[in-house]
C-alpha cells in the first residue's frame, strides 16, 4: 500500500446481539448467506504500515484471527456499550509481541469509563503479562496519528453520545441517530461514509436505514456503507431497494480509498 492510501476494512458489521441471534429461527438468522453473518461492528484503518482499530468489538479474537491481523497499533473507541469495548483484553497479546503500550484513543467520559470498567489493566496489582499494556489519551480535537489528521466527530446516540472518526474523506459514524451541529462543518468534503443503519424501522439510538440515506444524500457522499446492521436487513432481499452508491456492510469487506 502507498504512503498515500487508506485501507478500511469492515471487521464487523452487526448490531449488538450479532446475526445470526441466538435463540431466532427468522430468515435471515437462518440464512446460508455469507453476507447475513454478522459480527459485532468494528473497523480497521490502514496507512503508512499502521494498523489502527476502531473499538474492541465482543468478537474482536474472531476478526483478528479471520483477517489475519499480526498487529494493532493504536485503537479508537467511538463509546463503551459491551459490543464495542468487551474484546479489549484481547489486546493483550499484540502488546506483549512488540513490547510497548498500545495508544488508545477516545473522548474523556469514555477513557474514565474504560479505566473503570476494566480497572485490572490500569492497576499495579496484577502480573503485567495477564494484562494488555495500554496508553490511554483523552481526544476532543483533530490530532496526528502516524503522519494522517485524525478528526473526532460528536455524534448523538440515544440519551448518550458517541465519537466517530474522520480520516481523509473518509467518515467512520457508528452507534448515532443524530448528528450535532456542531459536527456538521467536520464532515464537509466526505465523499466515503460508513453509517449506523440498524434496521428499516426507527429506533431511538440508532439511525434507521431511511435516515441514514437521508444523511448520505445531505452530505452528498459518493460512497455510504450501511452498518451495525440487526437481522431485520436481509442482504439477498434487500439490496435491491437502496438507491446508487449505497450499499450494506458485510465482514471482511475491504476498501482502497485516496488519502
Amino acid at each position: 500500500m502507498s504512503a498515500t492510501e487508506l485501507r478500511l476494512t469492515i471487521l464487523g458489521s452487526g448490531t449488538s446481539t450479532g446475526v445470526p441471534v441466538l435463540g431466532c429461527n427468522c430468515q435471515t438468522c437462518n440464512s446460508t448467506e455469507p453476507m447475513n453473518h454478522r459480527t459485532r461492528c468494528s473497523a480497521l484503518l490502514q496507512w503508512n504500515g499502521k494498523s489502527v482499530l476502531i473499538d474492541t468489538s465482543t468478537d474482536f479474537r474472531q476478526q483478528a484471527l479471520r483477517e489475519n491481523i499480526q498487529c494493532i497499533d493504536a485503537v479508537l473507541y467511538t463509546h463503551t456499550h459491551a459490543d464495542h469495548v468487551h474484546g479489549i483484553d484481547d489486546l493483550r497479546t499484540y502488546s506483549l509481541v512488540t513490547g510497548n503500550p498500545i495508544p488508545v484513543f477516545a473522548d474523556r467520559e469514555a477513557i474514565h469509563r474504560i479505566e473503570k470498567l476494566f480497572s485490572y489493566i490500569f492497576t499495579d496489582d496484577c502480573v503485567p503479562g495477564y494484562r494488555p499494556r495500554l496508553q490511554v489519551q483523552a481526544i476532543s480535537e483533530p490530532f496526528d496519528l502516524f503522519g494522517q489528521t485524525v478528526i473526532p466527530i460528536p455524534l448523538t446516540h440515544g440519551p448518550g453520545h458517541s465519537t466517530g472518526y474522520r480520516l481523509g474523506r473518509l467518515a467512520y459514524l457508528t452507534d448515532c441517530n443524530h448528528i450535532p451541529d456542531r459536527s456538521w462543518p467536520l464532515l464537509k468534503g466526505v465523499s466515503t461514509l460508513v453509517v449506523d443503519a440498524l434496521r428499516f424501522r426507527p429506533h431511538e439510538s440508532h439511525f434507521s436505514i431511511a435516515e441514514a440515506i437521508h444523511l448520505a444524500q445531505r452530505l452528498g457522499t459518493r460512497q455510504t456503507i450501511l452498518t451495525h446492521l440487526s437481522h431485520d436487513i436481509d442482504c439477498t432481499r434487500h439490496a435491491e431497494k437502496l438507491p446508487e452508491g449505497v450499499s450494506f456492510a458485510y465482514d471482511g469487506q475491504t476498501l482502497i480509498l485516496p488519502l
